[in-house]
């Protein structure tokens, strides 16, 4: 069908001349409502953004001072946390003249990885962000 009568077809129809496949020998063109096609389009492409799996990350805080018990219901948190699928943002947070001591906090962080990693993995180091040490876990699969 040449060009003509294919424009004339669709405007008779109130549709429109939409090119499908420009690199086919002859081009291949179809007849529709190009509006609704973008509306239907950008639906589906909602719908596949909804339908993705939104990665949560949970934050747990504590200082270099917690103590044992304290530590003990962070580390159950974390296998709940990662149970459910979630990241888990541990941080430790310094005041003062705790600063002069990341160690302390260092060793902390790698206690709590140690102790969780049968559901754990550790997907950062622990590092400084401010005045606080931050480390990510992320559940096994």
């Amino acid at each position: 069908m040449s060009t003509r009568e294919a424009l004339a077809l669709a405007t008779e129809q109130a549709l429109d001349l939409v090119e499908v496949a420009p690199n086919a020998d002859p081009p291949v063109c179809r007849l529709m409502d190009y509006g609704k096609y973008l509306y239907e389009k950008q639906k589906r492409e909602r719908e596949s953004r909804k339908a993705q799996k939104q990665i949560e990350v949970k934050e747990l805080r504590l200082r270099p001072k917690t103590d044992e018990h304290d530590i003990n219901v962070v580390i159950a948190r974390i296998r709940k946390f990662a149970k459910e699928g979630a990241k888990i943002r541990v941080r430790i947070r310094f005041r003062g003249r705790e600063m002069q001591h990341p160690e302390v906090a260092r060793s902390l962080l790698e206690r709590v990885a140690n102790d969780t990693a049968d559901v754990v993995t550790v997907e950062s180091m622990p590092t400084f962000d401010g005045n606080s040490m931050v480390m990510v876990l992320a559940p096994q699969n």
